[in-house]
Formats: structure tokens, sequence, C-alpha cells
């Protein structure tokens, strides 16, 4: 029997955008729940994720400051604390995820929950920019988890 998977506290904010009912649409708070859920490690006891959807100005601006790369990317982690309480922000750029998920031929939700996984992986101290290993080991556990999740493998060929 697998382990019990450990609570959460979500809050799940969406800014005001053109678009924000497709992303609110396709992004229903169970489900975003249960995908961050699959994406804690069996050390974490408790975790208070705050994600926000955000527009290109807001997740560039962010991008801007914080990592000093000045243009949208898809997924922003701000974490706090980790295990055995893990803490933290996970804000996407909804027209950079809809241009992503066209390009790759996903369903919106689909790539939704692939960044999701990877911001809690990252929020975890999972981290894919310090080398080629720590890549291929965050690559294989996003795999595994979006299998666990019924979802396909977001890295293969289609």
């Amino acid at each position: 029997m697998p382990a019990p998977l450990p609570p959460l506290s979500l809050s799940l904010q969406f800014a005001r955008f053109a678009e924000a009912a497709e992303h609110r649409a396709a992004l229903p708070r169970h489900k975003v729940a249960r995908w961050i859920r699959h994406a804690l490690g069996e050390e974490v006891q408790h975790a208070e994720i705050t994600v926000r959807i955000v527009d290109t100005e807001e997740g560039q601006a962010l991008n801007r400051d914080y990592r000093q790369k000045d243009y949208a990317t898809n997924v922003l982690t701000f974490d706090y604390s980790s295990a055995p309480v893990v803490m933290a922000d996970l804000v996407l750029c909804a027209p950079v995820v809809a241009r992503e998920a066209e390009e790759l031929g996903k369903a919106l939700a689909e790539h939704y929950a692939h960044l999701l996984v990877h911001g809690t992986l990252h929020a975890q101290g999972w981290d894919h920019e310090t080398g080629e290993e720590e890549a291929e080991a965050m690559e294989a556990q996003e795999i595994a988890i979006l299998a666990g999740l019924g979802l396909d493998d977001p890295y293969a060929e289609r």
C-alpha cells in the first residue's frame, strides 16, 4: 500500500488577463492539489503552496527581478522552506504555458500538470541547472510522478 499523501494548504490565484477563464478551466483546484501532492517527497509532512497564474508582463517582471533574466518563463519557484514542511510559491505564466502546450501538441491541463510537478520538485531542492546528472535525475522523477498520475512522459518525442 502506498504511503498516504501529505496534507497540503493550497492557495490558487489567477491574475486578471484576457485568457484567464481558459486557464482557470484547465486548473480545477482538486486537480492542482492532486498534482502537487503526488510530487511531494516521502519526507514531507505538510506543504503550504501558493500557485499563481500570471500574464506575460508579471511573469517577465518576476523573472527579471529575481533571476536577472528579462523574459517570461513557464514556471518560477520561490521556495521558503523544505521538508518536513515545504513552503513555496509557484508562478506560472499563462501565455508561455499555452504556447508551449500548443507547440508540444499537448492539452493545456497536461502541460500545467507537468510544470506544477516540476515546480514542486524545485521547491524541495531538486535542480536541473547544476549539472547533467541532476537534470537527468529530476527528469526521471518527473516522468515517474506523471506516470503515477496517468500522464505521458513529457520528454518523449511526439
